[in-house]
């Protein structure tokens, strides 16, 4: 179905690297706090604690900003659908670039006792809000942008900037990890902090140079938004919202692990050194960047869904050989295993997971819809995921441990996906069946 737009649209290659550039930036600031977390949180805000205590402690933190995700998701999902994608992109740029500066700023357990870890944490659930609005916002203005047969390429795009993000952030700490430890803990961990607010002025320059996703402006020349998007979402999508939860849930929790738990254990079980540790990280997260556009444009050819489940396959065979590898204690190792998990097994589902999750509802509540699935899993998955491989290790002193855990959610994330709709065909040619079968309204092209 075509439709007639008086605005002159962005073009779709345009818009898609806006989004990753836009997304790179959030969750560099959303990342950095798990590798301080990692690394600096423990003995600047849980200092009274033991070190394994304060290692919980400090990831338990890490996990509060995902509590606050869902409710991210609501606001900016039914804003989203009723006043437009762009702007609420915009919203929340600004506001997880305020707190994260705001982190940077904060005074320690030293200076200011219990008032430290309490604000640290509120500032926490402010970024998790923020990036809550943020994946579904950057995903949907790529997918509607683009058309039928170029939707799995540039759904990947906002994918990427997880990755880039991790990167970025990875070597933001890596460019102070020299300094001797005295300096770091003073002020050195700060300065990844205070540089977010560079990255948000770049993000908003983007951002505000792109138009609105067509899809919205049709709905909103025909008069077909909808006043409650969130409850119109629940009770016609709500299915779908738990497979979207399912099927992500692997992804949030494999991510987390590699970007701060892995971190953690090189350091304190395999004694792989802080900077060689970081660097493997950084590295495998710049080999992502590359290889998620690559799977998200194979999914254009061969269809959505078999790409994504071969990718959560590849996950769970992965991480037995990853956490042998590490084990071994050599940086190489250490990073070869980060290349195979993160690198490459992560890189067939998450190039996917925009457009197979986007197209699953319709456009006028697809904000709100999205938002929650993805949402959802980040708080049942990613939120606690370093806490609990923390406490399996503690309680077993042996990685197999970890290893069932990662195994078991990707079996979830698998089944999952089988039962989203669309996505066994060639992408374009599974769009018009679903369209014609009137399983969601035909594409704004």
């Amino acid at each position: 179905m075509s439709v007639t737009n008086s605005i002159p649209q962005t073009s779709p290659m345009r818009v898609a690297t806006a989004s990753f550039i836009g997304t790179t930036v959030e969750f560099y600031d959303f990342l950095i706090y798990g590798t301080a977390a990692a690394l600096v949180f423990p003995k600047l805000f849980f200092p009274e604690a033991s070190p394994a205590m304060g290692l919980l402690l400090s990831f338990a933190t890490f996990g509060v900003g995902f509590v606050a995700r869902p409710l991210g998701g609501v606001v900016f999902g039914h804003f989203g659908d009723r006043v437009g994608r762009k702007k609420m992109l915009v919203y929340s740029l600004l506001l997880m670039g305020s707190a994260t500066v705001l982190m940077g700023l904060l005074p320690t357990y030293g200076h200011i006792g219990l008032a430290a870890p309490i604000l640290l944490t509120l500032l926490r659930l402010v970024q998790g809000f923020a990036v809550g609005g943020e994946w579904g916002g950057a995903t949907l203005m790529a997918v509607e942008h683009a058309s039928a047969e170029r939707k799995g390429l540039y759904g990947a795009f906002p994918q990427m900037g997880a990755p880039a993000g991790t990167a970025t952030a990875t070597l933001a700490f890596f460019a102070v990890s020299g300094l001797p430890d005295s300096q770091f803990l003073a002020w050195g961990w700060r300065v990844p902090f205070l540089a977010s607010a560079v990255l948000i002025v770049i993000g908003l320059v983007i951002r505000l140079s792109v138009t609105e996703s067509p899809d919205f402006d049709a709905l909103r020349q025909r008069a077909q938004l909808v006043r409650m998007p969130i409850t119109q979402a629940v009770r016609k999508h709500w299915k779908q919202i738990l497979l979207v939860a399912g099927a992500y849930l692997s992804q949030g929790v494999f991510a987390y692990i590699c970007v701060a738990y892995l971190v953690s254990y090189a350091t304190t079980v395999a004694g792989i050194d802080r900077t060689a540790a970081l660097f493997g990280v950084s590295v495998a997260a710049v080999v992502a960047v590359a290889t998620y556009p690559m799977f998200g444009a194979l999914s254009d050819r061969l269809g959505r869904k078999p790409v994504f489940v071969t990718g959560v396959v590849l996950m769970g065979l992965s991480i037995w050989p990853a956490f042998t590898l590490i084990n071994t204690g050599r940086p190489a190792l250490f990073l070869a295993a980060l290349l195979l998990v993160f690198g490459f097994a992560m890189a067939p589902a998450a190039g996917v997971t925009g457009s197979l999750f986007s197209l699953a509802f319709d456009a006028d509540v697809r904000y709100s819809g999205v938002s929650m699935g993805y949402t959802l899993s980040q708080v049942v998955g990613s939120a606690f995921a370093p806490t609990i491989a923390t406490a399996l290790y503690a309680a077993t002193h042996t990685s197999n441990s970890i290893v069932a855990y990662l195994v078991a959610v990707s079996v979830i994330s698998a089944v999952s996906a089988c039962f989203l709709p669309g996505g066994w065909l060639r992408a374009s040619r599974d769009d018009v069946e679903l369209d014609v079968q009137g399983d969601r309204p035909a594409h704004a092209e």
